[in-house]
């Protein structure tokens, strides 16, 4: 096998080599039901021994970030990434909420410790998708692939097409017809080839892998293609370099197929492994209440299937395909579950946009809803540092918001007209 990393099956544990193209483990694969999360989904493994000794002195951090965390992707060199800004997104200290959701100020800050805010609506084509497509999309140019395909709800697909854009390879996306039109503007805008399906994300998969398997395209849908995991743990360095060098005490994130969770695990585990922490944070899957098939499940013999339906469409899920990972992380790493409702999503949209000047879409604000129900149940002790990842910009579903705002009608331009529109501005 190359020295690098293999691929390790999370359920029988076969090993595969990571020189060619391969997507869940074929014996556990071949025993798969559609109704049910995959069987043989894929661990990239690397030689923590080998790295630990090739670094000088005792900051061995401080040497994988100079190296572009090389050593920790499945990559041959850097060059292989697009040229566009990867990653490398703000991370904001805010205030945490008042326990009633008003903005929060000094007082708030000692009663639920420090909140910081992971923005990562400003990857390039706004969501943190972009992550998991980047790293598939360098592979792919490694290996002289030059057509990829991905089922998708929209940020996927907008991701990959814009990544393979820069790239110059081509993109084909598969996706529920009732995908938000903004998100279907990127996919077509950057020059992917899209197929809308009248059906499900869940039927937007399914084909995509027909398709793949047809074609000979290369495949990035979540959790199928183990690389997707890989390209999203690199929030996890991230965090860490940017919490200088610490550990956060919790992490909210948002939960639809578990990619994410498994990605942000999979980069604190490399650290654990390595030595440099020695403790992981408490990471909390955040799902709405009509997308809870994570949630739902957890601990049980049988999978059951409860349809989705949720203005957060990103986490909108009826099959995870990350199921087993996200599963077999929260049991071993201590990790939690909390579910909240689609208007709890709502009333956090707005407190996040107007507290913080961070707009954020639906599935990326469930992980805030989380965070502020947490702190209204009393569970963030005034010691803790708290981090939210906000994976995705408002401005690829503005249609969901609607509800919460209210468009004035246009006025007359003179004063006269203007004034009632200025009245709780103007002091009395």
């Amino acid at each position: 096998m190359p020295d690098k990393f293999h691929f390790k099956c999370i359920d029988c544990g076969a090993e595969y080599p990571g020189d060619r193209v391969i997507y869940l483990c074929p014996a556990c694969e071949a025993t798969n039901d559609p109704l049910a999360p995959p069987r043989g989904v894929l661990k990239t493994v690397y030689d923590y021994a080998r790295i630990r000794g090739r670094s000088p002195g005792t900051d061995l951090f401080g040497h994988l970030k100079s190296e572009g965390f090389l050593p920790l992707l499945p990559l041959k060199s850097l060059d292989s990434w697009p040229k566009l800004r990867i990653g490398r997104t703000p991370l904001y200290e805010a205030a945490t909420p008042s326990p009633g959701g008003k903005a929060g100020g000094e007082a708030d800050r000692r009663t639920g410790g420090l909140l910081f805010l992971k923005d990562d609506s400003q990857n390039p084509t706004f969501s943190f998708k972009d992550r998991a497509s980047a790293l598939v999309s360098a592979w792919a140019r490694e290996n002289g692939i030059t057509t990829l395909v991905a089922a998708s709800t929209g940020n996927a697909g907008s991701s990959l097409a814009g990544i393979c854009a820069a790239q110059g390879q081509q993109a084909v996306i598969v996706v529920p017809a009732a995908a938000p039109l903004a998100k279907l503007t990127q996919i077509l805008m950057y020059g992917a080839r899209l197929i809308p399906v009248r059906g499900t994300y869940d039927d937007a998969f399914d084909l995509s892998v027909q398709i793949s398997a047809k074609y000979g395209f290369y495949n990035r849908n979540t959790a199928f293609n183990p690389l997707t995991i890989e390209g999203k743990k690199t929030v996890a360095f991230e965090l860490f370099d940017q919490l200088g060098c610490t550990v956060p005490d919790r992490i909210f994130i948002p939960v639809g197929d578990g990619v994410i969770f498994s990605g942000v695990c999979r980069g604190y585990e490399d650290l654990l492994q390595l030595g440099i922490i020695d403790r992981m944070p408490v990471l909390v899957a955040v799902q709405s209440e009509g997308s809870c098939n994570v949630a739902m499940n957890l601990g049980k013999e049988t999978f059951t299937i409860r349809p989705s339906k949720t203005m957060a469409d990103s986490i909108s899920v009826d099959v995870p395909k990350c199921f087993r990972m996200t599963a077999g992380f929260i049991g071993k790493y201590q990790g939690e579950v909390l579910l909240v409702s689609d208007e709890e999503i709502r009333q956090a949209s707005g407190h996040l946009s107007r507290s913080t000047g961070i707009f954020s879409e639906p599935a990326a604000v469930a992980a805030y809803a989380g965070m502020m129900k947490y702190h209204r149940e009393g569970r963030l002790a005034s010691d803790s540092r708290n981090v939210v990842l906000l994976t995705g910009s408002g401005l690829k579903d503005p249609a969901a918001v609607q509800s919460i705002i209210h468009m004035p009608a246009p006025v007359d331009p003179d004063l006269g007209s203007a004034g009632p529109l200025l009245k709780s501005f103007i002091p009395s």
